[in-house]
């Protein structure tokens, strides 16, 4: 906890140059198209959850976002991209050990599809634009991949990176990465709903609380509190 702790106080001396840069941090998100090529609802009682692998910058506040999405029955805080001897937090955030903060998201696919859930991802959650950083987090710990476990997520993903990019929704080219999913390692537990349940740490308050606003803004059917 400590670790974490000296970390985030790290990064908040650079939060005056990331707000006069206008990062993630104070910046409006993006309204963006939903996805062109997507899966169905499916109306069924007997659908199975399914799961997706986001990574995008801290771990805190795509925790916090994709936990106020109806339709997400579980959002946890690990790691993604490395092996498991590495998996913990203090070798993780030196940035060598190839994984990334990422959230595994376990959702209802009758009530929102896998294309939404990239909606959000992409408009709210984070910025795609920004390579190995968000804000003032950097290194490839931090980058912006989906992990794919089928080629229907990778297809779809893949998909919707190409429509953003051919529309220029954004000023700069989306660099997030697609990466087969090899393993997902839970997270420390002092790493799960640590937003939810500290509101008024500084970094929470000016990096992961806004996304929320926006969240509420752009899809107000599907925010819950």
């Amino acid at each position: 906890m400590l670790d974490s702790a000296i970390k985030r106080m790290a990064s908040l001396v650079l939060l005056g140059t990331a707000l006069m840069c206008g990062s993630t941090a104070g910046a409006a998100a993006m309204i963006l198209p939903a996805p062109q090529i997507d899966d169905p609802l499916i109306h069924s009682p007997s659908s199975s959850d399914a799961t997706l692998v986001l990574a995008g910058g801290c771990f805190w506040g795509m925790q916090a976002v994709f936990q106020h999405v109806k339709g997400v029955k579980q959002v946890t805080a690990g790691y993604a991209g490395g092996d498991a001897t590495t998996a913990t937090y203090p070798l993780v955030s030196t940035g060598t050990t190839g994984h990334a903060e990422s959230v595994q998201v376990t959702y209802d696919p009758s009530l929102i599809t896998l294309g939404k859930i990239l909606q959000i991802y992409f408009a709210v959650a984070h910025d795609p634009t920004e390579l190995n950083r968000q804000g003032p987090d950097h290194g490839t710990q931090y980058r912006s991949t989906i992990f794919y476990t089928t080629s229907q997520q990778q297809k779809i993903a893949a998909a919707y990176i190409s429509q953003l990019n051919s529309a220029h929704s954004f000023p700069s080219t989306i660099v997030t990465t697609l990466e087969p999913l090899k393993a997902f390692y839970k997270a420390e537990g002092y790493h799960q709903n640590y937003a939810e349940l500290n509101p008024t740490n500084s970094y929470i308050a000016t990096f992961a609380l806004p996304k929320l606003t926006h969240l509420e803004e752009q899809f107000p059917d599907l925010y819950i509190k």
